[in-house]
């Protein structure tokens, strides 16, 4: 994959728009847009669900107890 690629800003209303072409495409639906000097920083923002939340814990390793032990039979 290249570093960099000439590409062309459009305006749409008051509002400057860059296409991303697919080779730097950035998965998710939202950035965050900084400036730093003259430089234009775009960094994904990861979603933020339950589910990507889960999937970053460690596994559960304890022993639960049998709840059911005691318990008179159906």
């Amino acid at each position: 994959m290249q570093n960099s690629r000439h590409v062309s800003l459009l305006t749409s209303g008051q509002d400057q728009v860059l296409t991303i072409p697919p080779e730097f495409a950035l998965s998710g639906t939202e950035v965050l847009l900084r400036k730093e000097g003259h430089r234009l920083i775009i960094e994904p923002i990861p979603p933020s669900s339950l589910l990507s939340l889960l999937s970053t814990l460690q596994d559960i390793t304890d022993d639960f107890p049998d709840i059911d032990d005691g318990l008179l039979p159906r």
